[in-house]
């Protein structure tokens, strides 16, 4: 994305902010000494909590967590800034895993309802990149929420209109 690392990094590390651009996210709380409380949309409606720690904080660089024991889904992963080739900005890669409820069938589920963690990663470092470039997410009548796979898959090719449709 074209911005500087320093401004991604403090963007994402104030974990508040992410549900800006997660849209999975309802809400995410610090609550000091390196932990967070999480809160997130699941599939068929329903939400699921944990808290994390930050394991690992190198500025501008890294961001490495860990779900706290009783996470609804288990989880950890890392968030890595690093500059883009020819000085053009920074480059995000996430990595996340998790232990979905019921295990393979879980995630195939979640991923036939289109709410798979790796397609949601992906969804929000869109939305990521537009907020650090623009300043918000790009939405329109068609997708009010951005873009997500779910919603890319509701979608059809353009027809012309019938006579009977003025």
């Amino acid at each position: 994305m074209n911005r500087w690392r320093e401004d991604v990094y403090a963007y994402w590390h104030d974990f508040e902010n992410l549900p800006t651009f997660m849209h999975h996210l309802e809400k995410v709380s610090t609550n000091g000494d390196r932990r967070s409380h999480w809160t997130a949309k699941a599939p068929a409606g329903r939400t699921v909590e944990w808290d994390a720690e930050v394991t690992h904080d190198l500025a501008n660089e890294l961001i490495s967590w860990r779900s706290l024991r009783g996470a609804d889904v288990p989880n950890f992963g890392s968030v890595r800034f690093s500059p883009a080739p020819g000085d053009r900005g920074t480059e995000v890669k996430v990595t996340v895993h998790y232990d979905l409820p019921a295990g393979r069938l879980g995630k195939a589920v979640a991923g036939l309802l289109g709410e798979s963690p790796e397609q949601q990663v992906t969804d929000d470092l869109r939305r990521f990149k537009q907020v650090m470039e623009t300043g918000q997410v790009v939405r329109s009548e068609g997708s009010p929420q951005g873009t997500s796979a779910k919603q890319l898959m509701r979608q059809h090719p353009g027809q012309p209109m019938g006579e009977d449709s003025e």
